[in-house]
């Protein structure tokens, strides 16, 4: 029988989710809760669809259509998500999936289409126009192992320093779901790297989706709280994915601690994978998680363009944002904190 491409529904979500979980390339980002998170979160039209042959799912598209006035109109697949892009069991299944894309584009007017990989994709519509970006970002993941020295031990010995003199400092950690502290201390991390904040309601939105497959690990500093970060945790790994610390975090080595008391409460709870997520070659957070002993691995990126457009490209790198960016690291955080969000929501 022929492929079929269909909407995802409440009535399919779970089918979808089975499909995610049993494909080799199926990660976190592609569970079709994330359409509803997006969707109320950033009030973005969700264009998820799903092939299906014979009654059963043989691909999966989570995609979405981020518009606004600053940054343009694109789909993406998937926005505010490190990975996403479709996942499909055979050629023609993907090449439907890919059909989708291209009609919804036209029919959006949108002048980029894009997918974000994880893994190398199997490029079977290369002839139908598409462009490689395989040198944005990179990703770090490796192993971890229930042995706590041995997981310490295999971070190299300058970093290690680091966790040491949080350890000597007597900082400690609690695990929760607290979004409201987390947000605080996460909006004046990103306020002073000259970066917009997202709104606390989306951490709100996430906790409420996501249930025990997030949590929150805080670091104190005595009884102050100096740096805290969201974690999500599927298919064994821990994924620690929005956090930051406050101005005297720096000098107690309170982010270095952090992220070794996540890594470590993952190895008690069973967890052997930690995946620090994705940056661009060339800043400071590519080189923090590059000091930890992880080995870069590349992400791949194919577009789809209007005629005459460009590859997007809203990162803090890009030379026209610098202004921009040294007039935001001054703004009062009340202020940022205000309009962060309404910026925020279209660089997807």
């Amino acid at each position: 029988m022929s492929v079929v491409v269909r909407p995802l529904s409440e009535q399919s979500a779970s089918a979808w989710d089975q499909f995610v979980a049993s494909h080799p390339s199926g990660t976190f980002f592609h569970q079709s809760t994330w359409s509803t998170v997006l969707g109320a979160a950033f009030k973005h039209p969700s264009l998820y669809a799903y092939a299906e042959r014979d009654g059963a799912i043989t691909g999966i598209l989570p995609l979405m259509q981020v518009k606004t006035a600053l940054f343009g109109n694109t789909l993406i697949s998937s926005p505010f998500c490190v990975y996403g892009g479709p996942l499909s069991v055979d050629a023609e299944s993907r090449v439907a999936l890919d059909r989708y894309a291209a009609e919804e584009m036209a029919r959006r007017k949108a002048t980029a289409l894009e997918y974000r990989f994880r893994d190398q994709p199997d490029d079977v519509a290369d002839s139908d126009g598409w462009h490689r970006k395989d040198d944005l970002y990179v990703t770090f993941r490796k192993p971890i192992v229930s042995d706590n020295e041995a997981n310490l031990k295999a971070i190299p010995r300058k970093q290690r320093a680091m966790i040491r003199k949080g350890i000597e400092r007597g900082l400690t950690s609690r695990a929760d779901q607290d979004v409201r502290g987390l947000h605080s201390i996460y909006a004046q991390s990103v306020r002073n790297l000259g970066t917009p904040v997202f709104s606390r309601r989306y951490f709100e939105i996430l906790k409420d989706a996501f249930g025990d497959k997030m949590d929150v690990v805080t670091i104190l500093d005595g009884e102050t709280p100096v740096a805290s970060v969201l974690n999500f945790y599927d298919r064994g790994e821990v994924l620690p994915y929005y956090g930051g610390g406050t101005f005297e975090a720096r000098a107690v080595a309170g982010n270095d601690f952090m992220y070794w008391e996540v890594m470590r409460r993952a190895s008690a709870r069973g967890y052997v994978g930690f995946d620090f997520g994705r940056s661009k070659v060339g800043t400071g957070a590519f080189s923090f998680k590059k000091n930890w002993g992880f080995t870069p691995q590349p992400l791949f990126h194919r577009f789809q363009l209007r005629q005459g457009a460009a590859i997007p490209d809203h990162n803090p790198l890009n030379p026209k944002y610098r202004l921009f960016i040294a007039g935001w690291k001054k703004l009062p955080l009340p202020i940022a904190n205000r309009l962060g969000p309404l910026i925020v929501r279209g660089v997807g």
